[in-house]
């Protein structure tokens, strides 16, 4: 019986487990990968998103090909009329596929109609197993990340002295939240020239007949593992020391700062998440000037968040994208398609994702995800339109992340009180609001910011809900210091902003 082998555009590794399965038999092994145009077409999805993943797959197509393996390459409307093909000329018994990191695509697995039988096998692009991330949940009273996050650390014998953190706590959190000060001048990120593949796919992409969004005059990301590892070996050269303090920080004009850029890498297979903890940690060892709190800010955004979320995600029950905890029912803006609003901070992040496909994890959380939440938008727009606009957003990770983290629809599963905030945080941690119309401090007025308004309103609307969550009582309490004028006002704004919307008069 032949034994073939179907990769995924977001399993781009030599070690993952269905070639690993027949690598002793490699040259007699049919491998293929397909581009799905209906797959594309199902979101409206960025540009450069599109062209990483084509170019990616072309370029390990052409790897697997160059170590031996018997690769076809297909470009197609759908999977299934390139699979039966191959599946009959290869005379295929058993199509062995790892395991999807996404649900819909794994259902998508178990209900296709295919000559053979369809086997997959465990994927081991994660720290964690589906498993080993139920069985610690299953000991535990609540899922709290920061649990997780060190038993990980433990279990991994990353930055611990025994069962005792490195530098004696586990988290320096509190050094990682300086504002921008001064003149912020990080390095450039490491950028790469297409070569005649990824042109290809850039022209492709251009051309295009279906709905996308963003642009790709510039497309810079790596495409092959040696460019990924050349941006990991950047980041912990050039990038790291400063990654740290300024981790959340926003700046005009600082798309990246000091921030790493590897998700997009992780989130396909180009780089797994023990070698880029290891080189980290590596570092540290050998770099006495390489300042802790950098270092283990980093290998918790790897080893904890990602790790967590993607655990909470198929812990989850099917439902949990559907959750609506606010009830929150508004459209999704079409500035969050074009980026023309007046609100700076929405602009600027907005207009850098349109150019990049990129945002950092405070603008996504802080402004884009705040304002959703405060704005009462649906969380099931919302996350679709993450799903779509980031270059590393997939299923498992936009939904634990919106869903739970940024929107609090799960009501709490994942984060401990909603991330809501005014304009204040906006202005602390960003120059955004000095080159915007509004006025960061009035909640009410014709120049009020909505960030204000909206933060208000959200809480005074929410209140019930809200003071069953212990870290809000003393925020709650703020609103008896308003005058029935002042909340009054505040809920008209909110309601007239969503009237202006909707093109409706006010």
């Amino acid at each position: 019986m032949t034994v073939g082998i179907w990769v995924l555009g977001d399993q781009l590794w030599t070690g993952q487990s269905a070639l690993a399965s027949c690598r002793a038999n490699q040259k007699n092994t049919p491998v293929i990968l397909i581009e799905s145009l209906r797959h594309a077409k199902e979101r409206r999805y960025h540009k450069q998103k599109l062209i990483l993943i084509w170019a990616a797959m072309r370029h390990f197509a052409r790897d697997l090909q160059s170590e031996g393996w018997q690769v076809t390459y297909q470009m197609a409307e759908s999977f299934e009329a390139p699979l039966k093909a191959w599946i009959e000329a290869k005379s295929i018994g058993e199509l062995r596929v790892m395991e999807p990191a996404d649900k819909p695509f794994s259902q998508f697995l178990n209900e296709l109609d295919l000559p053979c039988e369809i086997v997959q096998t465990p994927n081991n692009h994660f720290l964690w197993t589906t498993q080993d991330f139920e069985d610690w949940a299953a000991s535990r009273k609540s899922l709290l990340m920061e649990s997780f996050y060190r038993e990980g650390r433990k279990r991994l014998g990353v930055l611990v002295n025994g069962n005792k953190p490195v530098g004696d706590q586990w988290n320096f959190d509190k050094e990682n939240r300086q504002p921008p000060r001064g003149k912020i001048s990080p390095p450039a990120p490491l950028a790469f020239e297409p070569d005649e593949i990824t042109q290809e796919v850039i022209e492709a992409v251009n051309a295009a007949d279906f709905d996308t969004f963003g642009r790709a005059e510039r497309f810079v990301w790596a495409v092959t593992r040696q460019q990924a590892l050349a941006v990991l070996d950047y980041f912990v050269r050039d990038r790291l020391t400063t990654f740290g303090p300024y981790q959340d920080a926003m700046v005009t004009g600082e798309d990246t700062l000091w921030h790493s850029l590897l998700s997009p890498y992780l989130n396909i297979g180009l780089l797994q998440p023990i070698e880029v903890i290891t080189a980290v940690e590596e570092a540290y060892i050998q770099d006495n000037h390489l300042p802790l709190n950098s270092v283990e800010g980093f290998i918790r955004q790897v080893m904890g968040w990602r790790e967590y979320m993607r655990g909470i995600y198929n812990h989850m029950d099917d439902d949990y994208p559907s959750r609506n905890y606010f009830e929150h029912i508004h459209p999704l803006p079409d500035f969050f398609w074009d980026g023309d609003t007046p609100m700076n901070c929405l602009h600027q992040t907005i207009d850098t994702l349109k150019r990049t496909g990129y945002a950092h994890h405070i603008q996504r959380l802080m402004i884009l995800a705040n304002f959703s939440l405060i704005a009462g938008l649906s969380p099931q727009e919302v996350e679709d339109w993450f799903h779509a606009a980031f270059i590393d957003g997939y299923d498992w990770v936009m939904q634990t992340n919106v869903i739970g983290m940024g929107l609090f629809a799960d009501g709490g599963v994942l984060a401990t009180k909603p991330y809501a905030a005014s304009a204040n945080y906006v202005n602390k941690m960003s120059d955004y609001c000095k080159g915007c119309q509004y006025d960061k401090k009035a909640r009410t007025g014709e120049n009020a910011c909505p960030f204000n308004f909206f933060y208000w309103d959200f809480l005074d609307r929410h209140r019930d809900k809200l003071s069953t969550q212990g870290r809000m009582s003393f925020i709650l309490k703020n609103l008896d210091k308003m005058s029935d004028d002042e909340l009054n006002e505040i809920r008209q704004r909110a309601k007239d902003w969503h009237r202006a919307q909707s093109g409706l008069s006010v």
